[in-house]
């Protein structure tokens, strides 16, 4: 075989014009100092803040603290494996969480790892854990009605689609039960919802997670859960984490509705890590961008403009006071940030008012406009009635007599209080609402015993149910008009006339009474305890 020189140096060229060199290039640190969950890098010059990095034994870390000779990271996993000297690895990326309708009925942790034992996870996409807030072209003003079924803040606090409403109270109040009954009464509705539980116990969360199921609202509600047994870290990625999950329903121009259960352990989980990082403190020791690390997460809720598809992502974040003490520095800076507030008070949770609602230190800043046609001439009666009996209420303390009409005022008052009263896990739907509400307002019940108004609501609940001529016309019209209202006169002096009032309130009868009113079973509060988790309102401010 005769080789020809000028077909080998062809072949030759050819090959080197089509080389190209291809290398692959890994910016790469060494660990100097781990401990407490926090480790210290050398070599990431180009690290940006947020970013995710690749630790060995599957950890994972988030840089915090860009310094000029290292990067701060607090690391999730098993970061007790992690020593000196180990490669970290930049991801160029930040930290994403998984998103889509794979994770409705699932219970996940922070990182979107399943933790209730139902298989893998089933889902392609993520979103980051950190977004930017819609701005103000692209938001529209919120005043489409977000349904509690909790009849004293559907009237008193409404709460709109987009809107973000802070539930705040000392411990054992029933904060949690307020908003768990929130998600279950978006049963029959277009609205998925997520409940973030940070720092609670794992007992407690099971139980939340058994009652949604019972109710049948673990189908539309994700979970996610940051034990009080979990490291700084994941409690204060944990709000972050159930947000991305909610935006993706967000931005497909649906609605969501996400609880954080609660913030006050998650400010609680920033300063122990901003303390580890040496980051300096500032009041009762939170670092001093405490205040962003809340805002940038609640200005997230939004109703987006109808370019945008209109889709809505409504917050419910709840804060633990102590004492009551609502002007203390978290609970201060995070009702600057949300557009009202509603106030739950021990002294009336031990009085019996469920959900104890403070109707004085409560407000709704969106106000009727996140109510039905129905509901505002209700309810804007309801208000001036209970501010009334709370004035009387206070000045017949003194024990001077009272007149006839303040003694009948007081009467009505305490009846209103008696109808807003509500058990747990039964929420009323919103003709339900207006047709209690509108009965004892007009005095149909102001000559029934104060401990029978709640019997009598029942039985006028279940009454119109049945009959159900004046509930589909509130339902088709959202409103109350001259001839639904004449319907509803009709229906309710055709029940009344027929209602008997019990006569022995022995203590026996008063403990079956009890336990009639008292659920079965209860999920406990957010700090775990007994109890029905809830309160009402319109007693004293």
């Amino acid at each position: 075989m005769k080789l020809r020189p000028d077909e080998i140096a062809s072949i030759l060229k050819s090959q080197i014009e089509g080389f190209e060199e291809t290398a692959d290039v890994e910016e790469v640190g060494t660990v100097i100092q781990i401990g407490d969950g926090i480790a210290r890098v050398y070599g990431l010059d180009n690290c940006v803040s947020l970013e995710q990095l690749e630790f060995p034994h599957g950890v994972t870390g988030l840089a915090l603290n860009l310094e000029e000779s290292n990067v701060a990271a607090v690391l999730f996993g098993p970061w007790s494996l992690i020593k000196e000297g180990d490669t970290v690895r930049r991801t160029g990326s930040v930290l994403s969480v998984p998103v889509g309708e794979g994770l409705l009925g699932r219970v996940i942790d922070p990182l979107g790892n399943p933790i209730d034992g139902k298989g893998p996870v089933v889902t392609t996409e993520r979103r980051p854990l950190e977004f930017k807030a819609p701005g103000v072209v692209d938001r529209q003003p919120v005043k489409e009605p977000l349904q509690t079924g909790l009849k004293a803040i559907d009237a008193l606090v409404p709460i709109g689609r987009g809107q973000r409403e802070l539930i705040i109270g000392d411990r054992q109040t029933g904060r949690t039960a307020v908003a768990i009954d929130a998600i279950i009464n978006q049963r029959d509705t277009d609205v998925v919802c997520v409940y973030v539980a940070i720092g609670q116990k794992a007992s407690t969360v099971a139980q939340v997670v058994e009652q949604l199921e019972k109710s049948g609202a673990l189908e539309y509600t994700i979970v996610v859960a940051a034990s009080a047994s979990e490291a700084a870290p994941i409690k204060y990625i944990a709000p972050y984490a159930g947000c991305a999950m909610a935006e993706w329903f967000l931005y497909q121009g649906r609605h969501a509705l996400v609880v954080y259960d609660d913030l006050t352990r998650q400010a609680d989980a920033f300063r122990q890590m901003s303390l580890l990082i040496r980051r300096p403190p500032g009041r009762e020791a939170f670092p001093g961008d405490v205040f962003y690390l809340h805002s940038r997460l609640l200005e997230r809720a939004v109703k987006l403009s109808d370019d945008l598809g209109g889709g809505s992502l409504t917050a419910l974040p709840i804060i633990e006071t102590q004492a009551g003490d609502i002007s203390a520095y978290i609970p201060t800076n995070v009702i600057s940030i949300t557009d009202g507030q509603i106030f739950l008070e021990s002294g009336l949770f031990f009085q019996g008012v469920r959900p104890a609602i403070n109707v004085g230190a409560s407000v709704s800043r969106v106000g009727s406009s996140a109510q039905t046609k129905a509901m505002k001439k209700v309810a804007g009666r309801l208000k001036l009635d209970l501010a009334q009996f709370r004035d009387l209420e206070a000045f017949a303390q003194f024990g001077s007599e009272l007149d006839p009409a303040t003694q009948a005022q007081l009467a009505r008052g305490q009846r209103l209080v008696a109808t807003l009263n509500q058990r747990q896990y039964d929420p009323y739907t919103v003709p339900e609402q207006v047709a209690v509400i509108w009965s004892t307002a007009n005095g149909y019940v102001d000559d029934i015993p104060v401990s029978e108004v709640g019997r009598f609501n029942d039985g006028l609940r279940r009454h119109l149910a049945s009959e159900r001529t004046v509930f589909d016309a509130i339902t088709q019209t959202n409103d109350l008009s001259d001839e639904t209202a004449a319907a509803l006169k009709r229906a309710v002096e055709e029940y009344k006339g027929g209602f008997q009032v019990e006569v022995d309130h022995g203590p026996d009868a008063a403990d079956a009474a009890q336990a009639q009113r008292t659920p079965e079973t209860a999920v406990p509060d957010e700090t775990g305890g007994a109890g029905d988790g809830r309160a009402v309102a319109g007693a004293r401010a």
